[in-house]
């Protein structure tokens, strides 16, 4: 993945809170971000199938602002800006999870089934929007990496990653 342009373990950019956009006043920066996190989704993407679906958050390719996308499965993508989980469900699921920047591995993550993340459009005003199952997953986990936080920090305490080989 390191040669898709994703940012591996160890860079700092992975565990600091990445800066909101001001929107619509910085649209141009934030299309600019969209662009790169849409190309590195094509890096990775010709490099390994993901059936699940697939995100990237801007700390990943080392840019430290709040923007993600994920790409469906069934195709499209979805794109946040400065995105917030104001509600989850009581509902969880644990399912194995894995990451661009430590890809050998896979850990066990709880997760809501359900999230509401408010995000802004580039024009600026902000939504609610619900996801559920699968892409309430990719969602958190996107969302972890734009405040700092890699899936090992989500997993049970006592559990570990475990190689993909496994």
């Amino acid at each position: 993945m390191r040669s898709a342009g994703i940012v591996q373990e160890g860079d700092p950019a992975l565990l600091e809170v990445a800066r909101d956009l001001v929107l619509p006043d910085e649209a141009d920066e934030a299309l600019g971000v969209v662009e790169a996190l849409e190309a590195a989704a094509e890096r990775v993407a010709a490099v390994h199938v993901f059936a699940k679906g697939l995100g990237v958050a801007a700390p990943q390719i080392g840019i430290r602002r709040a923007v993600a996308i994920v790409r469906l499965p069934e195709g499209g993508s979805i794109t946040l800006f400065n995105p917030v989980v104001v509600e989850q469900s009581t509902q969880t699921d644990e399912q194995y999870e894995g990451c661009l920047s430590f890809f050998d591995v896979r850990g066990l993550v709880p997760r809501p089934l359900a999230l509401h993340v408010e995000h802004q459009t580039v024009e600026g005003p902000r939504h609610v929007s619900v996801f559920e199952r699968g892409l309430a997953r990719l969602v958190a986990h996107e969302i972890d990496h734009l405040t700092g936080t890699l899936y090992r920090e989500r997993m049970r305490p006592g559990t570990e990653p475990i190689s993909v080989t496994e």
